[in-house]
């Protein structure tokens, strides 16, 4: 398992400070899945989370890698669906993850995301 807190504002600036960053870190999807909220950047924040909470259930941190290779979606239902590509789909087959559980959730100020890896 494992879980990460973000503060949205920190975030958001950090967006700002680094242009193409968003590129970097979220797929198309990702994005698109959000882009007609007034405001992006919270939900923005809990995907992010959610890649982090992603390398701590599997014990690797930043670098281990790409970003992009943890992909959040939406269930019909509204339920988040957690992808893996690349190479962190084959770091969870090799420590025996074969199904993933989340949870997002965040504020103006805040975004969280828990992540628990099945196996």
């Amino acid at each position: 398992m494992g879980a990460d807190l973000l503060d949205v504002e920190r975030f958001r600036a950090v967006l700002t400070r680094r242009p193409g960053l968003e590129e970097r870190c979220f797929t198309d999807g990702e994005r698109f899945s959000i882009e007609e909220r007034r405001d992006r950047v919270p939900g923005l924040a809990a995907r992010f989370a959610a890649k982090e909470a992603v390398m701590k259930a599997l014990g690797v941190g930043v670098g281990a890698f790409a970003f992009r290779d943890v992909e959040v979606k939406r269930e019909s239902s509204g339920e988040p669906l957690l992808l893996l590509h690349g190479k962190a789909a084959r770091l969870a087959e090799a420590r025996g993850v074969s199904e993933w559980r989340i949870s997002l959730s965040h504020t103006s100020s805040n975004a969280m995301a828990v992540a628990l890896a099945l196996g």
